[in-house]
């Protein structure tokens, strides 16, 4: 299937490492012009050099309002246009709720909700001027069923689900689609804590159907397909990426 992503301009968020990375080098390999943007300008670098001479770099704090305000403006100054936003960076912290400072929580909204939707709505501008565009929030599956130890995560995420929800059913006239993927386990640098000890790997894997984590990579085909124009019926979607973890009682 032609995706049609050729000479399109996609920004993906949290694209230094993991799923972020993935993403952003096979949608250059698809022919986009894609900006990623992250806090680790080294890193960046290093997935910037994987794109084909496709894929330029934006250093940007998704904790820091003026930091992310910028991101899109730098995007159409460069490139005249935005057809694609891929909102991907997120923190998950970790621990028991009675014992967390509020500023933790403060921190994951920041990232997780704030930044997604200041750069949904700056994008969406430009989106519904052009005629069109796809946004695609990168949610958890922490955000459809919440989790223990990992309640402001599980809460952000949960409100990035009803954010995507409620922007679809708003743009949607506008030609503008809104998706959401909502991954399960994947083997990326923040499981490093998982994979690296045979003991907690065994367990988190004895939670998922399918047998095992899952590859950045596995996520790409879905996250391609939903930022590009062979979609445009697709709208509001919550898709599960969970090797049927979701789904076992």
């Amino acid at each position: 299937m032609e995706l049609g992503l050729r000479d399109t301009v996609v920004l993906v968020t949290g694209a230094s490492r993991g799923l972020g990375a993935a993403m952003a080098i096979a949608l250059a390999e698809e022919g986009a012009h894609v900006i990623a943007a992250a806090r680790s300008v080294g890193s960046l670098e290093e997935v910037a050099a994987q794109g084909h001479g496709r894929i330029s770099t934006i250093e940007a704090d998704m904790s820091d309002e003026a930091s992310v305000a910028a991101v899109v403006p730098e995007v159409i100054a460069r490139h005249g246009r935005i057809d694609g936003l891929i909102n991907n960076a997120g923190i998950a912290p970790a621990g028991r709720f009675v014992d967390q400072d509020p500023q933790i929580w403060r921190d994951a909204l920041a990232v997780n909700v704030v930044a997604p939707m200041l750069l949904a709505q700056a994008a969406g501008r430009h989106m519904i001027e052009q005629g069109g565009g796809r946004i695609v929030n990168i949610a958890s599956t922490t955000g459809v069923r919440g989790k223990p130890h990992l309640v402001g995560y599980s809460t952000s995420k949960g409100a990035v689900v009803r954010m995507t929800e409620a922007l679809a059913a708003e743009w949607a006239r506008h030609n503008v689609q809104v998706n959401c993927i909502a991954p399960g386990a994947f083997v990326t640098e923040a499981q490093k804590a998982v994979t690296e000890s045979a003991d907690l790997h065994a367990r988190r894997v004895a939670k998922i159907p399918a047998g095992r984590m899952a590859d950045p990579g596995e996520l790409v085909p879905l996250a391609a397909l939903l930022v590009s124009p062979a979609s445009p019926f697709t709208t509001g979607g919550i898709f599960v990426v969970d090797g049927g973890e979701s789904g076992k009682l």
